[in-house]
Formats: structure tokens, sequence, C-alpha cells
């Protein structure tokens, strides 16, 4: 059903141009962030009609800043990953499917994500698939994060 590719030029400028809706907008990416898709750890997924519907990362670039000052992601036993799907295609029952094919990219042991704490949806189809929050929330002065793993603690 879906397939992943590395991060082409062409992948980063149409993600570039998805804008989601308040309150989600903090998801939203602008033109000077086509660099930092491009930086090796994204992954563009597309549909079995080769159209892109959402893309991972790993690693650094899946971690909000604001909680590696506070040492959310001390425990270097995890693998972190990002994820984010079409704005078109969020809210209509395709997350699992989606947020599976990412575990099996990626491997299901240790992983850990970091979400807003006003994403219900996120934060209910994470715990679907058996992420847990570790640690307390924290912020970046705009919004509150949490951390999950896929690993009980």
């Amino acid at each position: 059903m879906y397939r992943s590719e590395e991060m082409t030029r062409k992948l980063a400028s149409e993600i570039v141009k998805w804008k989601y809706e308040k309150p989600y907008d903090l998801y939203n990416y602008d033109v000077d962030d086509i660099e930092e898709l491009m930086s090796g750890s994204y992954h563009g997924i597309l549909n079995e009609n080769h159209t892109l519907v959402g893309y991972f990362c790993t690693g650094k670039e899946a971690q909000v800043p604001a909680g590696s000052l506070l040492r959310a992601y001390d425990d270097f036993s995890f693998i972190d990953i990002g994820l984010g799907m079409r704005p078109d295609l969020t809210g209509k029952g395709k997350g699992h499917a989606f947020l599976s094919f990412i575990i099996s990219q990626v491997g299901l042991a240790n992983l850990r994500l970091t979400v807003a704490t006003f994403n219900k949806r996120a934060i209910k189809l994470y715990e679907k698939v058996g992420f847990v929050q570790i640690g307390d929330s924290f912020t970046n002065g705009r919004t509150d994060f949490q951390v999950m793993t896929n690993r009980c603690e």
C-alpha cells in the first residue's frame, strides 16, 4: 500500500506547501525548511499511485529542540521518530496503517516520539499501537509536548 523513498527536493518542495489548520499549524513547514527536509534523515511516503501522502524522519531531526535542552532525550537507547501525513488525509482513519508502515520501515524496538499535548487525535493513535507517555511534558514557550515510547519502563 505504501512505499518509502529518500527525501528529494521535489518531495520536500511539496511538503512545504502543505498547510494544516489551527491548532495543527505548528506542524507547517515553509520554503526555508527544504534544506532540513533534505538533511538525510527524512523519507517520503508514497501510496500505490506514487502520490506523496506523508513523511517520516529519525534521529535528532525528530526531536523538539526545547526537549533536548530539558534533557527529555537523554536516554540514547531509543530511536526518535517524527512523522507527518498530508493535511487532507488526516482525521480519516488512515493513521493506523500509515504509522504501522513507518514502524515497519524503522523497526519496532525502542521507538520514541514527541507529540503536542493538544493533539489528542495523534496521541490516541500512538497509544493504540502501543506507545505510552514517559516522563513529564515540557514546553517550548508556546506549545506543551509529551514524549512517548513503545517500550514500557
